[in-house]
């Protein structure tokens, strides 16, 4: 895979589990954690609510659903 592809993707795993971790985050929380634009960080996060892994119930903010998630390293 292309190394860029990688470096997302595990950016993805990482914004979950610090979603998860977390409880409730914002937009700019995970642009903030990550030192990514605010952009890169929305970009991700709809990556995660295409899946169904996170909903924004409060615009701007993001909590994980009760999707089963498995997770490999």
């Amino acid at each position: 895979m292309n190394p860029a592809t990688d470096r997302m993707l595990i950016r993805i795993k990482d914004v979950y589990l610090f979603i998860r971790d977390n409880g409730t985050v914002t937009t700019e929380d995970v642009a903030e954690e990550f030192n990514i634009s605010s952009r890169t960080a929305q970009r991700d996060l709809n990556v995660l609510e295409y899946n169904e892994l996170i909903k924004n119930s409060v615009r701007g903010e993001w909590t994980t659903t009760s999707k089963k998630v498995k997770l490999t390293s």
